[in-house]
């Protein structure tokens, strides 16, 4: 007969327990039940990643067979799955009430062991694994282990979500990768799943997305990604091509897509939290990144409700910004992100325009005119310095022409006294040279008078070599 101990410490006597790799899955014995309430009944299970000091995991999932009774408030989570011996207890107790629950649990074994990726079995030694957060045990769960808890993340990450206790987690556990997670040092949980650094949970963890397709029965994908890894990877916001995405999240590992405009919904909450100027606007700008060139109707509204937040921030640099006056703007939504009133933000624009910024119209506009008539004649006395460029060179070039047609003319007259038949041989071909160093020149002052164009549209060797101004680019 079991002793009471091994019944509270949920491993049963006579039972093999192999150990088991993180997020790993299986059915029946040793770990659920078999051949109950009746034949051919058989439940399945699964792991998370967290361990305990004696190596077993903390988090593991019990699955009921589907024709079972729901079981009312008592139900397992969405998913189907069980994940605290105190959920199973409740459902035991409300759809077999005549069952003894201890029995039930001596069927199998509710602790699994770990093993590590080296595939021994993990030991739960100081030594083993990084600095542990240590969580105290819930009193809510008296078949639970009556010891500390030292929670182990692969990457080493202390402030990995898989490190929060949260008691029956509302989201579907992640399906088993063998991919990137067979890896030493990813985890699913907080790894991003393109650069591999853990991502941050900084206000919110405004900063990264995570994969919740189900991509299984009773799983879902679980990877995450930073959002400005998955940006620049032309995995995120509004891409044409093959992927195709809309306002949306390109996930590598299982190729699903996800609406980003929920996720940009986020950012008016987590903004009225965020005391410093300089972070907010970070996270708005994110927030555009997102949404520019969406074709969705919602997502150009939020955009320019964003944008128009992001202006009035610009605008109050010295002001305190805690109350997030600045985001105003933003229309209210339900939980489920939809606007609750479609009419708000066609209203909004048409009684506040982007970018409102308070200043006296007068002497506004006579800043502008005086800007613009500093640009005037800025652009004149550019103008005219091209001007007198332009007519110094095409100056010299003429003169310099008809200092060659005086020399033609000596020379020929100089042929028409020709003292000697070499004398005028020599003589012929001097005016020959001339006459092709003129017509050259000539050549070369049609092409300077291309300048009339407009030293904005002259051909730019034209401009460094007859007029010797330099043209970057």
């Amino acid at each position: 007969m079991d002793s009471p101990d091994q019944h509270s410490s949920g491993v049963r006597r006579g039972l093999k327990l192999p150990a088991v790799k993180p997020c790993e899955s299986g059915e029946g014995l040793p770990y659920a039940p078999e051949n109950w309430p009746g034949p051919g009944d058989i439940w399945r299970w699964k792991v998370g990643v967290r361990v305990t000091t004696s190596g077993f995991f903390n988090d593991r999932y019990l699955y009921p067979p589907k024709h079972l009774p729901s079981g009312g408030d008592s139900a397992p989570r969405k998913g189907g799955a069980f994940s605290s011996k105190l959920a199973v207890e409740r459902y035991i107790r409300a759809v077999f009430p005549e069952v003894d629950v201890e029995k039930f649990f001596s069927l199998f074994s509710w602790k699994i062991p770990c093993k590590d990726t080296h595939g021994k079995t993990f030991r739960g030694t100081r030594s083993s694994v990084p600095p542990p957060l240590i969580f105290e045990v819930s009193d809510e769960d008296p078949m639970h282990d009556d010891e500390s808890i030292h929670v182990v993340c692969k990457a080493g990450n202390n402030k990995c979500k898989s490190l929060m206790l949260n008691g029956e987690n509302p989201s579907l556990p992640a399906m088993q990768c063998d991919i990137c997670c067979s890896e030493p040092n990813f985890c699913t949980d907080c790894c991003c799943i393109l650069c591999c650094i853990p991502v941050s949970l900084e206000h919110g963890g405004y900063n990264y997305i995570k994969c919740e397709a189900v991509v299984h029965e009773g799983y879902i994908c679980g990877h995450v990604a930073h959002i400005n890894c998955a940006l620049r990877a032309y995995m995120a916001g509004t891409v044409g091509g093959s992927i195709g995405l809309d306002a949306e999240y390109y996930c590598r590992r299982c190729d699903a897509k996800k609406d980003l405009i929920p996720h940009v919904y986020r950012f008016k909450e987590i903004c009225g939290m965020v005391k410093s100027q300089a972070d907010v606007e970070k996270i708005l700008n994110l927030g555009i990144c997102m949404l520019r060139g969406s074709k969705k109707a919602k997502a150009k509204e939020l955009l320019i409700c964003i944008e128009s937040a992001v202006v009035k921030l610009k605008c109050r640099k010295n002001e305190d910004i805690g109350n997030a006056d600045a985001l105003t703007v933003w229309p209210e939504i339900s939980d489920n992100g939809d606007a609750k009133d479609n009419e708000t933000v066609h209203s909004l624009q048409e009684a506040e325009p982007i970018g409102p910024i308070p200043f006296n119209h007068q002497a506004e506009m006579q800043r502008l005119e005086e800007e613009i008539c500093q640009v005037l004649r800025a652009l004149r006395k550019a103008q005219e310095t091209e001007y007198q460029i332009a007519e110094e060179k095409l100056c010299a070039q003429k003169e310099y022409l008809n200092d060659l047609y005086v020399l033609l003319e000596k020379e020929k007259s100089d042929l028409s006294r020709r003292l000697s038949d070499t004398d005028a041989n020599d003589l012929i071909t001097t005016i020959l040279t001339r006459l092709d160093q003129i017509k050259k020149e000539v050549s070369k002052l049609r092409e300077m008078e291309e300048i009339g164009k407009g030293f904005g549209r002259a051909p730019r060797g034209i401009l460094e070599e007859y007029f010797h101004l330099r043209v970057d680019g």
